[in-house]
């Protein structure tokens, strides 16, 4: 057994790695001795990632059904296996946001298909590797980013906010589920940060009131910790 709570030598994979959170939970996981697998869209955008961190980059959209299973091959091949999946890439739906009346059915769909079915997909295909961490004593654990929308109803985030109650709710069941296999499942809310993703959203938002992306990685690095610490133990609604 190997029984090992810390950050060094773990095998960790982040979706949405080049920009925001992800960009700065890969920055700081590959600083702290993790082996470190990321996914984007944009083949340069992931080869600068690489350049600056060592860490492996591999290009795909994990909102397409068919990138799926390359995406998870690509993850445990080159980590030989998997310990901790943080699924981190979101998608606001309408931008601009929209009041649930005027936002298209495709923008809503875009929301569902970016932030419930990706992490639903990609848990199922690494479930099995997550398994075989939890048989060595690994502790592995999957980390759903959240966000305050998935809880509080804010007018015109319908799109993000319904999509992101149902990865907080995904997130309790799959925990729920996984008790007697050692998996652990928690959900995130970094809170807000000053991201593309955000200044999509907020255009006017002042960027001094908002969170450094890296301040937010280190409290979500924290909560893995606290959670792989703690026998038998899953979180949903966790806030740093």
């Amino acid at each position: 057994m190997v029984n090992d709570r810390s950050i060094r030598g773990l095998r960790v994979a982040v979706t949405g790695g080049t920009s925001g959170l992800g960009l700065a939970l890969v920055r700081l996981l590959s600083a702290e001795g993790a082996a470190v697998a990321f996914v984007a869209r944009t083949d340069a955008d992931v080869e600068r990632v690489v350049n600056e961190t060592g860490a492996v980059g591999i290009v795909g959209d994990v909102s397409q059904k068919d990138d799926i299973y390359p995406i998870a091959l690509q993850i445990t091949a080159n980590l030989g296996g998997l310990d901790i999946l943080i699924n981190n890439a979101s998608s606001l739906g309408p931008v601009p946001l929209s009041p649930l009346a005027d936002t298209d059915c495709e923008d809503l769909e875009e929301a569902l298909r970016v932030n419930v079915l990706a992490p639903f997909r990609l848990t199922k295909a690494l479930y099995g590797s997550l398994a075989v961490s939890a048989r060595q004593g690994r502790v592995p654990t999957v980390v759903n980013i959240s966000s305050d929308a998935a809880i509080n109803a804010y007018p015109t985030w319908g799109a993000y906010g319904a999509s992101k109650a149902a990865l907080r709710h995904l997130t309790a069941i799959w925990g729920e589920e996984s008790n007697d296999t050692g998996i652990r499942f928690i959900s995130i809310d970094p809170g807000d940060m000053d991201t593309p993703l955000h200044a999509l959203a907020d255009p006017d938002a002042d960027p001094a009131t908002l969170k450094r992306p890296a301040d937010s990685a280190a409290e979500v690095v924290d909560a893995i910790q606290a959670v792989r610490r703690t026998d038998g133990f899953n979180a949903v609604g966790v806030r740093p």
